[in-house]
């Protein structure tokens, strides 16, 4: 994914959490995973060297990354 990309998918999205390099955005209008095809329920974007989540419900995750940063795409079902 390229920034123009990204840009254009967070553009899209609704801001949820911010923590220090950690945002998470809500997928609210059902956009299509770039890994997988099927709608992804929020994008969480890891921007530090190192960064740590706590996940309070089990996911699955598709990840690809742009520039420096990690964006994790998570899926409920």
């Amino acid at each position: 994914m390229n920034e123009s990309e990204f840009s254009e998918l967070v553009s899209s999205l609704t801001p949820h959490e911010s923590a220090d390099t950690v945002n998470t955005y809500r997928n609210t209008v059902s956009i299509a995973c770039p890994a997988c095809d099927r709608p992804f329920d929020d994008l969480v974007v890891c921007e530090g060297e190192y960064d740590s989540l706590e996940l309070s419900k089990v996911l699955d995750l598709c990840v690809t990354t742009v520039d420096d940063d990690v964006l994790l795409f998570t899926h409920q079902d």
